[in-house]
């Protein structure tokens, strides 16, 4: 015959309050229920786990070992539910986030500060990984969600919109005389062209912008993240496409120019990718909605 869990937990309270009357007032039964229950245990186990006295019950010997190992699975059955207490209230839990080091400096990182400064028992790990790769972790089980550049698409991933991102073209303010008019895209073959490497969503979109418009980009550096790009424009290296939300200060400070594209570059936005049926842990929940 199989065992139950609750089996075990009426053997535990009869040992340990050593009365069968006793255990059924803890457990909230009647004491036949008990006594039911214990015989279906010893028939289970093949043999006699208590002696009946008239002052309640004792242990056998097959009963002191049995409950040995019952009092400890009773115990770490209790932390567990404590644990999940815990968790629910957010006062111990992990979350496992996946993004980009762009979209981790620039859009995730105030976000995390400010959980962080509220939830400082939550454990963040962040996984700096492309658009793709990161829809891939995801898919995998390894991270919770993602933050990924839109626009994707996956038919086992559920996608929120976020930030709106707008790219543009930038340079050293050494082609400050190609601000004075929308400067056409099929003109940028006529200059040294940075881009980040293949690969990535956002290689994928400028890439896709320029052919909608019959060009061709044909980058002269291809450079593997948005930093260098921004060192590399500013060093006067060539023209970049770039979030504007990512090169403010440089532009407010000079260091980096916007020429006005034509036709301009449609807009973005960032996204948080979670997998469809899957439920978020309560610390994950608590973290989108820091989420604009």
């Amino acid at each position: 015959m199989d065992t139950n869990m609750e089996w075990y937990r009426v053997f535990y309270w009869t040992a340990k309050l050593g009365s069968l009357t006793k255990a059924a007032e803890e457990l909230h039964i009647t004491q036949p229920a008990v006594s039911h229950t214990l015989k279906q245990l010893e028939g289970s186990l093949g043999g006699p786990l208590f002696f009946r006295t008239s002052k309640g019950v004792v242990l056998t010997a097959e009963g002191e070992v049995l409950f040995q190992y019952v009092e400890q699975a009773i115990h770490l059955l209790e932390v567990g539910k404590k644990k999940i207490a815990e968790m629910q209230n957010l006062l111990h839990g992990e979350i496992h986030i996946g993004a980009s080091d762009t979209l981790c400096k620039h859009y995730l990182l105030p976000y995390l500060e400010q959980f962080h400064a509220k939830y400082p028992e939550i454990r963040v790990h962040v996984t700096n990984r492309t658009t793709p790769e990161t829809l891939a972790l995801l898919k995998e089980g390894k991270i919770d969600f993602g933050i990924v550049n839109l626009p994707v698409s996956d038919p086992k991933v559920d996608f929120r919109q976020s930030l709106v991102l707008q790219d543009c073209l930038v340079g050293h303010p050494q082609y400050v005389s190609l601000m004075q008019a929308p400067f056409p895209l099929a003109s940028i073959g006529q200059y040294p062209l940075l881009l980040l490497e293949p690969g990535g969503s956002t290689r994928h979109y400028l890439d896709e912008y320029a052919k909608s418009n019959g060009v061709e980009l044909r980058p002269e550096f291809e450079l593997g993240s948005l930093d260098l790009l921004v060192e590399f424009a500013r060093s006067g290296f060539g023209l970049t496409f770039i979030a504007r939300n990512f090169v403010m200060n440089e532009l407010a400070t000079g260091k980096l120019i916007e020429i006005p594209l034509d036709p301009p570059i449609p807009e973005r936005r960032v996204g948080i990718a979670t997998l469809k049926g899957v439920p978020l842990s309560a610390a994950s929940k608590s973290f989108i909605e820091f989420l604009p």
